[in-house]
């Protein structure tokens, strides 16, 4: 359909019936976004950490509105000459992503409860969940702008939010990265879109596969350039290499609940836009972006796990760097099986959500324990998980059964499952190069899991009086390094009241919440590792 005639169309009639219930998971976390932006202005200062409360309670809202919706067949916003074409569908794979965005988005809010005194905690959540909304939004919108305006929701808030430490440069720098490689995707990606809808003169995504089967030779050249660079976009927001380069800074630099929250909220909301273009509105290309995502794929999670390897244990942040590298190089598993859909259709899609429902629990675990760690010791080295179970026995076997379902070893046998599933997709597409290429990669990665698996078992080294004395007065100085891996500042700065000297004793009751959460979803998880195989083999369009 042309221009004019979509145009006419739409134009029939302005007054569209609204599905409330199937909007009401990104709808209700960006209401609670407003309520807690507009609370801050009155609420007295000692009063600030209600804020968070009423945090989480939105997200538990938004995550409870799934449960009417788990049927998968509501849409709305939809062309009122066609009902079948729709900006935005509740089916399987839009309540999945949002089970697990807004699930992460929650965790992150429970790792954040102590770390966001430091911040200024009305700004803080309300950034939060308005990024929460727009990355709940995302995997329902099925029209191309919608798609964009979503990602940008999701992606806006987040720069602030890795840049809010005030006055840290490591903040500043990480979010200035962060800022300038997204605008430059969202550009490109801009760029792309509009070059596809010049092409085929509609932007909902399953005009757009029709309309792109018989695109006037003319055009063709256009339709092709508009679905590489769209494709491009996506790749910086799924830190897919070479658009990699600014992950290990922007973790490093974020505070570490953000951190968390960009490595399984961000990396999610980039890789559900990716499947959306390519399986649903360019299966015409398939012979293009196959090929190019299948090489994508093997890039990154090769330079991924290969700078992992190469982290020093007694670097500064060391703990954090490495966690960044290895997203990256699970960024590459979960390419995979998209890349392998082009070739055996849709249905592989379930292993690359699969896996990241897998991904999410056991990351966010880790990175709740890294959070732990760090406010006790700042610098966050590796090094400073040797002995881990002589001081925090359960944290230690937690963190070393996240490091395992990673790793895909037992008893994080859901892990295990997961990369099979991986693999099995790149196999039966007739990938088998790709999947020579993600056993090598996934045997590089055993060393350093398990290396940092074994530190935190091994006896405690003493500790140099230098050091600790450092370590002691930048804890006292009110770094903030706790929330978020930063550089300590030099003794003489205002202390923030001792919060990180009373850590040693008893971890935040929200923090190990956030860990018992997720080291009881994983064991459970691996119990049952065949729901994996299931759901991986699910159609969930």
């Amino acid at each position: 359909m042309n221009v004019a005639a979509e145009s006419a169309a739409a134009g029939a009639s302005l007054v569209q019936s609204i599905d409330w219930l199937a909007i009401a998971p990104p709808t209700i976390t960006a209401v609670v976004a407003l309520i807690v932006l507009v609370a801050d202005l009155f609420v007295p200062e000692h009063r600030k950490p209600l804020l968070g409360g009423i945090a989480i309670a939105g997200l538990v809202a938004a995550l409870l509105t799934l449960l009417p919706l788990r049927a998968g067949d509501r849409s709305t916003f939809c062309l009122t000459t066609e009902a079948d074409v729709c900006s935005y569908t509740a089916d399987h794979f839009a309540l999945v992503i949002q089970l697990l965005v807004l699930g992460g988005a929650l965790l992150t809010a429970l790792i954040s409860l102590h770390d966001s005194r430091k911040l200024p905690m009305g700004e803080y959540w309300f950034l939060l969940l308005a990024s929460a909304a727009g990355a709940a939004l995302l995997p329902a919108s099925r029209d191309l702008a919608t798609l964009v305006v979503a990602l940008e929701v999701a992606s806006l808030p987040a720069f602030a939010l890795v840049g809010l430490r005030r006055g840290d440069r490591l903040s500043s720098e990480a979010a200035l990265k962060f800022f300038l490689s997204s605008v430059t995707a969202t550009a490109v990606m801009l760029l792309g879109v509009s070059f596809v809808y010049a092409a085929t003169g509609t932007l909902h995504l399953t005009r757009i596969a029709a309309e792109l089967s018989h695109v006037p030779g003319q055009l063709d050249t256009l339709a092709k350039a508009g679905v590489a660079l769209t494709l491009v976009g996506f790749a910086f927001k799924t830190a897919a290499a070479p658009f990699h380069f600014w992950v290990p800074d922007t973790y490093v630099g974020a505070p570490l609940p953000i951190a968390a929250y960009l490595s399984v909220v961000g990396k999610a909301v980039g890789f559900s836009g990716l499947i959306l273009v390519t399986v649903i509105a360019f299966p015409t290309y398939r012979d293009v972006w196959g090929p190019v995502l299948a090489v994508v794929a093997a890039l990154t999670m090769t330079l991924g796990n290969a700078a992992a390897v190469r982290q020093s244990a007694t670097r500064a942040h060391s703990a954090v760097r490495l966690l960044a590298w290895s997203s990256v190089g699970q960024a590459g598993y979960l390419l995979v099986p998209i890349a392998a859909a082009a070739y055996a259709g849709g249905d592989r899609i379930g292993s690359t959500v699969a896996y990241a429902l897998m991904y999410a629990v056991v990351n966010l675990g880790a990175f709740a324990v890294v959070a732990l760690v760090a406010r006790t010791r700042p610098l966050n080295r590796l090094a400073d998980y040797q002995g881990l179970y002589a001081r925090r026995p359960l944290v230690a076997l937690a963190m070393g059964f996240f490091l395992l379902c990673l790793a895909g070893l037992p008893p994080g046998i859901i892990g295990l499952f997961a990369k099979v599933t991986v693999f099995s997709a790149a196999v039966d597409a007739g990938l088998g190069w790709l999947a020579v290429v993600m056993a090598a990669n996934v045997v590089i990665a055993l060393y350093y899991y398990l290396q940092w698996t074994a530190a935190l078992f091994r006896e405690p080294e003493p500790e140099p009086q230098s050091e600790a004395a450092g370590a002691g007065a930048a804890r006292e100085a009110g770094t903030g390094a706790a929330a978020g891996g930063g550089t300590p500042r030099t003794p003489g700065v205002v202390p923030d009241g001792g919060g990180d000297r009373v850590a040693i004793g008893r971890p935040p009751a929200a923090v190990a919440v956030a860990i018992a959460l997720t080291a009881a979803a994983g064991v459970a998880l691996s119990g049952v590792p065949q729901l994996v195989l299931r759901f991986a083999g699910t159609g969930l369009f």
